[in-house]
């Protein structure tokens, strides 16, 4: 009981307070704009984290993450853009309802499914988080390796549409971890007498680059003004009676999925929204209405979205494993603060783990309330000059990676990364398994060195949950290059 009521007395901080709204707001402004991500925004916020506290910053980062759950659906239902890649499947009955001229209609029945599918979500990170943990504290220096690779390859699997090229992004990521001091021996590697090489890469100027600066960089040299204006109609507001009975069932199936796809590392909204409108249509008595301005399809996909946020949360702090793009740039902060998310985070930190359930739920229904305040004063933000946001994002950027160190080193670490982002993302390499691979790769080459050491190479199929979680990663490298293979036998027999 005192580890609950230490949670939550840390929340009734001032500061705290002041962080969580300063947070939510940068949260749903970030949706709002298209191709500024979350994991965007929690990159560029990290950096001005770094000073604060533990609970004051998981309240800035933590709020934006939700926040952008809710500021991302606005631009999808209105202008047909996703606010981030989470809202992709909100597009497909959000905007259509809004040409109907029930755009008002779609808003508040988005923000509401929303908050359903992050509080149950929440109940699940409650409930599974700390027995999950239990069971990984069991763990030795051959499972901790397993359970990395087994998180690597997941990411590698859902990242972009190669798995080859995920693959060779893992693997970099691997390889720029091994820069700096041995984990073991503590010797220099790979520093090319370079002092500031001495710490390895400085992962927070990476994330940022890779995540923030080559999006904006990309947004640069490829922008064109919308073809679409917000609609100026928005319609009535309010579900009636019989429309909530009919989000009752695609909120159930949305919830269910989102939940089971949060939990398995690296797969994120975007994924658990596609997935939620396609169950819910195929479960629906009127499925030709779905991609047609359907409330069914527009309930499930923003359920199955937001569920992964507690599916994420506790794929992370139980395992630290980055349940999708946002918790690896968090688990980044979270080391800097000298936390670090695993097993053992349950027994040092219990009652941060009350806080950070208190901040997800109150920054959901808070964002609830900010949504059903009608958003018209939001809305004309849309029409804001995308050069006023670009200039602010760089800014944002130089100055939080500059404060990280206080060294112009970690800006042209970041603006290298950011020009490595472009070319990676132009010739279709994901920026995540690259960053995974960088902040895992001390965690996996110490324990897998360990467990060598210990008892050799036998280790790592001779322990049952070791073999199992390396199995899986290669059922999750080699499963996807599998069908992709069959899917074009079939279209080679079909011709």
């Amino acid at each position: 009981m005192s580890v609950f009521v230490d949670g939550i007395a840390a929340l009734l901080d001032p500061t705290v307070a002041v962080c969580f709204v300063i947070g939510l707001l940068v949260g749903t402004l970030v949706g709002l704009f298209p191709g500024v991500t979350g994991s965007m925004a929690v990159a560029l916020a990290s950096g001005f984290t770094l000073t604060l506290e533990p609970v004051q910053g998981l309240a800035v980062l933590l709020t934006i993450y939700v926040g952008a759950n809710y500021g991302d659906r606005i631009p999808s239902i209105l202008v047909n853009t996703p606010g981030t890649p989470a809202a992709i499947a909100t597009t497909f009955d959000g905007y259509p309802m809004a040409r109907q001229g029930k755009a008002g209609l779609a808003l508040v029945s988005s923000a509401m499914v929303t908050t359903g599918g992050i509080l149950l979500s929440m109940v699940l990170f409650v409930v599974a988080a700390r027995p999950v943990a239990q069971l990984a504290l069991e763990f030795g220096p051959a499972e901790m390796f397993a359970l990395v690779v087994f998180g690597l390859a997941v990411m590698v699997s859902v990242s972009g549409d190669s798995v080859v090229k995920g693959l060779i992004a893992g693997v970099a990521g691997l390889v720029l971890a091994t820069v700096g001091r041995d984990p073991i021996s503590g010797d220099a590697r790979f520093v090319f007498g370079l002092n500031d090489l001495n710490s390895g890469l400085p992962f927070i100027a990476v994330i940022i680059g890779l995540f923030g600066v080559a999006e904006l960089f990309d947004q640069l040299l490829t922008h064109r003004p919308h073809a679409v204006k917000p609609l100026s109609s928005l319609g009535r507001w309010w579900p009636t009676r019989g429309e909530y009975r009919q989000m009752a069932r695609p909120f159930g199936v949305g919830s269910v999925v989102g939940m089971v796809v949060g939990v398995v590392p690296a797969a994120g909204g975007d994924i658990a929204g596609l997935i939620g409108w396609d169950r819910a249509k195929r479960l629906s008595r009127e499925p030709e209405r779905f991609g047609k301005g359907s409330l069914e399809g527009l309930s499930a996909a923003d359920t199955a979205s937001s569920a992964t946020l507690g599916g994420s949360l506790t794929t992370t702090m139980a395992l630290g494993i980055p349940g999708d793009a946002v918790m690896a740039v968090m688990i980044g902060s979270m080391i800097i603060w000298g936390i670090q998310p695993g097993p053992s985070l349950f027994t040092r930190n219990p009652e941060l783990m009350v806080s950070i359930a208190g901040i997800m739920v109150l920054a959901a229904l808070v964002s609830l309330a900010i949504s059903l305040v009608r958003t018209r004063g939001i809305v004309r933000l849309l029409d804001l000059p995308n050069h006023y946001l670009w200039s602010g994002i760089l800014l944002c950027c130089i100055v939080g990676t500059y404060a990280t160190t206080n060294n112009t080193y970690t800006v042209w670490v970041m603006l290298a990364s950011g020009v490595v982002g472009v070319v990676m993302k132009r010739c279709g390499f994901p920026p995540g398994p690259v960053v995974l691979g960088l902040l895992l790769g001390p965690l996996a080459e110490s324990n897998l060195r360990r467990a060598l050491l210990i008892d050799g190479p036998s280790s790592l199929v001779a322990q049952p949950i070791a073999a199992g979680l390396l199995v899986l990663a290669l059922l999750a490298v080699v499963g996807p290059l599998v069908g992709r293979a069959r899917t074009a036998r079939r279209r080679a027999e079909v011709r």
